[in-house]
C-alpha cells in the first residue's frame, strides 16, 4: 500500500489517540473516536443535519438527507416502507437475475472494468426499477449521480460547477416529465405511489418529488457501488478471504458487515452545531461545522479487537458504515442484499479476482474511482473476449 493511503489510517489513529475532537484554523471540527462520532450522528438536537448555506431565493424542497425533524420525520415516513427489510427481500429474485446476467458477461473476459461491468449497472438498474423509470438511460442516471454526489460539498457550501448544474438540470427535467406523465396515468411503483400520496399538507409538490428522486437515485446507487468496490478491494488485498467464502458461503453476511466496517462506503458526513456543546473535552460553538469520521470510528481500538485486521466472521460488529440514529442509511437493507448477491456471483463464476493497478489513494477517494480494471480467474474455462 502507498504511504499516502497508509497515512489516512495513521492520521485517524493519531487523532483518536491525541486529538479525538480537533479542528484546523478556519476548518470544521473532526471527530475521530467511536463514541463521539456516534453521539454526533444520533444527537440531532445539538448536531443538525440542516447544514446547507442556501440563498434566500433558493426554492428547492428540503432534502431528507440534510434536514431535521419534523421535516426529516415527515419525508422519511413517506419512503421508509418501500425500503423496509421485508419489502427489500421481495427484490432478491430480480436482483439475482440481473446480477447473473452481468456476471455471465464478465466471465467471458479475463480483464474488465469493474465499475462499468457490475458496480454501476447493478444498483442503478435496481433503484430505477423501484422508482419505475427502468426505461430511462442507465448511463445518464449514473452520470447524474456521480456528478452530484462527487460535488456535494460545493452544492452545500459553495457554488456548483457548470457541469454539476447541467447534470442537475437534466435530471430534474427528466423526472419532471415522468412526474407529469404519472399524474395523468398513475402506476404502482415507488414514484407513482409518492405522487398519489396524501399528507397532512396535501399531495407532494413537484419540488418535493424531485428531491426524493435525486436522493433515491444517488443513495441507491452510490452505497452499493461502494460496497462492491470495497469487497473487491478486500479480495485483492486479502485473497484468502475469497477462498474462505468459496469454501463456506455462509460467511458472506459477516464478510459484508466486515467490509462495511473496514472500507465503509462513506468515510464521513457533516453536521452543524446548533448550540455551544462540549465534546471530547473541546467546546464546539453554535454554528460550527462538525465532521464525524465514520472510517476512523470503525477502526477504534476501544470498540473493535484488532481493528486494522479484516476478520471475516467478526461478531459483534457494531460498525457505523451506514451511519446511526435517525439518518441511518435508508438503503442499508438494499445495499446489503445487492452486496450479498454480488459476492455470491463472484464466488460462483470465479476462482480469484485481483486489481490490475492497486492504488489505495484512488480507491479511497470520495465517491470511488470512475473505472477499475480487474483481473478475473474464471471458475470454468470459457471463451475469452477482448475487453
Amino acid at each position: 500500500m502507498s504511504e499516502a493511503a497508509i497515512d489516512a489510517y495513521q492520521m485517524y489513529r493519531h487523532l483518536r489517540h491525541s486529538n479525538p475532537v480537533s479542528k484546523e484554523p478556519d476548518g470544521p471540527w473532526q471527530v475521530a473516536c467511536y463514541e463521539d462520532v456516534r453521539t454526533v450522528l444520533r444527537d440531532q438536537k445539538a448536531f443538525s443535519s440542516d447544514v446547507a448555506q442556501r440563498a434566500p431565493d433558493d426554492k428547492r424542497a428540503p432534502s431528507m438527507l440534510f434536514s431535521d425533524p419534523p421535516v426529516h420525520s415527515r419525508l422519511r415516513k413517506l419512503v421508509s416502507r418501500a425500503f423496509s427489510p421485508n419489502r427489500i427481500a421481495t427484490q432478491r429474485e430480480p436482483i439475482a437475475q440481473r446480477c447473473e446476467q452481468l456476471m455471465t458477461e464478465m466471465a467471458k473476459h479475463d480483464q474488465i472494468d469493474l465499475i462499468s461491468a457490475l458496480a454501476a449497472p447493478l444498483p442503478v438498474t435496481v433503484i430505477a426499477a423501484m422508482l419505475g423509470v427502468e426505461d430511462g438511460n442507465m448511463n445518464k442516471f449514473k452520470y447524474w449521480s456521480d456528478a452530484i454526489f462527487g460535488n456535494i460539498g460545493d452544492i452545500l457550501f459553495a457554488q456548483p460547477t457548470p457541469e454539476v448544474e447541467e447534470a442537475s438540470a437534466e435530471m430534474n427535467a427528466y423526472f419532471t416529465q415522468k412526474i407529469e406523465e404519472l399524474r395523468k396515468h398513475p402506476q404502482d411503483h415507488l414514484l407513482g405511489n409518492l405522487i398519489e400520496t396524501e399528507t397532512e399538507d396535501g399531495k407532494l409538490s413537484n419540488e418535493e418529488l424531485l428531491s426524493f428522486c435525486a436522493l433515491l437515485l444517488i443513495a441507491g446507487n452510490e452505497t452499493t457501488t461502494g460496497l462492491i468496490l470495497g469487497s473487491v478491494r478486500v479480495f485483492h488485498e486479502m485473497p484468502e478471504t475469497f477462498d474462505q467464502l468459496k469454501a463456506n458461503p455462509d460467511l458472506i453476511p459477516t464478510f459484508i458487515e466486515e467490509t462495511l466496517r473496514f472500507y465503509s462506503p462513506f468515510s464521513m458526513t457533516v453536521r452543524r452545531a446548533t448550540c455551544d456543546v462540549e465534546l471530547g473535552g473541546q467546546l464546539i460553538k453554535a454554528g460550527e461545522l462538525v465532521l464525524p469520521l465514520m472510517a476512523s470510528a470503525n477502526r477504534d481500538e476501544t470498540i473493535f479487537t484488532n481493528p486494522d485486521e479484516f476478520i471475516i466472521d467478526r461478531s459483534p460488529n457494531p460498525h457505523l458504515g451506514f451511519g446511526s440514529g435517525i439518518h441511518n442509511c435508508l438503503g442499508a437493507a438494499l445495499a446489503r442484499l445487492e452486496g450479498e448477491i454480488a459476492v455470491r456471483g463472484f464466488i460462483k463464476h470465479f476462482d480469484s479476482i485481483s486489481i490490475e493497478t492497486h492504488d489505495p489513494v484512488t480507491l479511497s477517494q470520495f465517491g470511488g474511482p470512475d473505472s477499475l480494471l480487474i483481473n478475473l480467474n474464471r471458475a470454468n474455462s470459457q471463451e475469452i473476449l477482448p475487453c
